[in-house]
């Protein structure tokens, strides 16, 4: 009983550290090219006037890897994810035009506090989250809509209230995530399908993280203009 209890243990443990060990390689691909790319004033100009396409190439990635998961190959999986991130770095290399480094430092550091603490949270809780699942996508399409309205109106006070909430919607998911990907790993998955598992787990956590690097750069930037 000892025996297997310690087995599972370790088969946990295997499984999130290879989840995690994606989800950096992404997070340091996507700081690589962000960095190497703003060093290049005509790639990074090249890169802005490609915006759209990038953000579109973006979005078919995650949807290919969210919906057709079971049908890839742990490497092709793993390519996109590779992509994913290098195509995000393309389209972050803006951020260290528009934000000082001392902003974007700051807000990935405060950042990787509060993701490392939700995602402990997350793995240690014993109350079970996935009845929350349903609770944040509505979430998330609202904020995306009152993003959207806010283009449009222009509104200071709605833009600190989007930020604010796309923090705390985020840092909940990561605990979300993080326990749904323990469950997984509780589950016996194995071989092949833990691979692909631990791929599609990476994206997102590597989503949540880079969310909610976005949302707290917003406030530190309207903290330090005010």
């Amino acid at each position: 009983m000892q025996l297997t209890a310690t087995r599972t243990e370790n088969l946990v443990r295997t499984f999130m550290a290879r989840t995690y060990s994606w989800m950096a390689a992404g997070l340091a691909l996507t700081a690589g090219v962000a960095y190497l790319t703003a060093q290049n004033e005509g790639l990074a100009y090249q890169v802005m006037g490609l915006r759209l396409p990038l953000v579109l190439a973006q979005l078919a990635i995650v949807f290919v890897l969210s919906l057709a998961a079971q049908r890839l190959s742990s490497v092709v999986a793993g390519i996109l994810f590779i992509a994913y991130a290098a195509l995000t770095g393309l389209t972050f290399s803006a951020l260290l035009f528009a934000y000082s480094p001392s902003a974007v430092i700051a807000a990935f550091l405060t950042t990787a506090g509060t993701f490392g603490a939700m995602s402990v949270a997350g793995y240690v809780i014993k109350r079970d989250l996935s009845a929350m699942g349903r609770f944040f996508l509505f979430a998330i399409l609202g904020l995306f809509v009152a993003m959207i309205v806010n283009v449009f109106i222009a509104s200071s006070a709605l833009t600190l209230g989007i930020s604010i909430i796309g923090v705390l919607l985020f840092a909940g998911l990561t605990a979300y995530d993080t326990q749904m990907l323990r469950n997984l790993a509780l589950s016996g998955v194995s071989g092949e399908m833990a691979e692909r598992a631990a791929i599609n787990g990476a994206l997102a956590l590597y989503l949540d993280f880079v969310n909610m690097f976005l949302f707290i750069l917003r406030l530190f930037s309207g903290s330090s203009r005010s």
